[in-house]
């Protein structure tokens, strides 16, 4: 698979042969769905909960007497069918929602979605992307000059430039390549990669 080299203008200068393995493969729906949707659920922090009857705040007094009233029998407001009440099976803290992928199958999902971006041309590579100093608006002028608005930028190292020009770019995304993730390859489309990370990406893939 070629790979589009292109300059600081966005202009095309040449090409990057890179491996078939990592960048040519054939698109796997299921199991780029399956790397995904993994991806996010290992990222919940899973700290939703409810109330248990016993844990709303509520009064302990017998709403009416047990009979007579010609209603149905109430012991607590905080019984679960009354509104305000408890939850029967709550929701809590301690649920777990992780998902295990296998090593190889979520390298097979990266390399998945890795191929089609290319295919699509939505992989540019470039040289190198420093930055002298860090600034906002120089990355800014920068990605414009190339074409991007919004995109996720894979560079073999990040220093402190880069990372602090890019991080109030709401639209950018930078990462090196053991830190690229499938959902962010899915969520951002457009990926500016440096030469060097092409290569570290076929070490790991």
């Amino acid at each position: 698979m070629d790979l589009t080299v292109i300059n600081e203008r966005g202009q095309q200068v040449s090409s990057l042969a890179a491996s078939d393995e990592t960048f040519g493969r054939d698109y796997n729906e299921a199991l780029v769905h399956q790397v995904v949707t993994a991806f996010q659920s290992n990222a919940r922090s899973g700290n939703r909960a409810q109330q248990t009857r016993a844990e709303v705040s509520a009064s302990t007094h017998k709403p009416w007497r047990q009979k007579g009233t010609g209603r149905a029998r109430a012991g607590r407001t905080s019984s679960p069918i009354w509104r305000g009440g408890g939850v029967t099976f709550p929701n809590k803290p301690n649920e777990n929602f992780t998902h295990k992928v296998n090593r190889k199958m979520y390298r097979a999902g990266l390399a998945s979605i890795l191929s089609q971006l290319a295919r699509d041309g939505k992989i540019k590579v470039v040289e190198s992307l420093g930055i002298e100093s860090p600034k906002t608006r120089v990355l800014a002028d920068k990605l414009k000059s190339m074409g991007y608005g919004k995109v996720m930028i894979i560079a073999d190292s990040v220093d402190d430039n880069l990372w602090l020009s890019s991080r109030n770019l709401p639209n950018v995304y930078v990462v090196e390549p053991h830190q690229a993730d499938p959902w962010s390859l899915v969520k951002f489309g457009n990926v500016l990669i440096t030469a060097a990370a092409v290569k570290q990406f076929e070490e790991m893939v």
